[in-house]
């Protein structure tokens, strides 16, 4: 698990969801989004992502889907309680995060 040493209070706030198991409310592309976050870390260029299921909200496209949420541009975030939503199938590796910091499948579940 790699420790980032500077992270933003969204990235403080999804991270805690992961570890926590809840779900997070936030505002993203200028849509509400309901979300699960599953893997959280930097992307390619240093940029704090995370990998999360949009189970319900708004969306240009059908729901529920994967999402890769740069989270400087997330705002309004928030956990809260209620049921996990992850996807049905894994059949593509993720490309959003390249240097993770937590996976839920692997750092939570697994010490569960």
């Amino acid at each position: 698990m790699v420790r980032h040493p500077v992270q933003s209070a969204t990235y403080a706030i999804f991270r805690n969801a992961i570890l926590s198991g809840q779900q997070v409310v936030c505002r993203y592309g200028g849509r509400g989004r309901e979300l699960c976050p599953h893997i959280i870390g930097t992307n390619r260029r240093g940029e704090e992502v995370v990998l999360a299921w949009q189970f319900a909200g708004e969306s240009s496209g059908p729901l529920p889907q994967w999402r890769c949420l740069k989270l400087a541009e997330v705002s309004n975030a928030r956990t809260r309680t209620g049921r996990w939503h992850e996807g049905s199938s894994h059949r593509t590796t993720q490309t959003c995060v390249s240097d993770i910091d937590l996976d839920i499948n692997v750092h939570v579940r697994r010490r569960r």
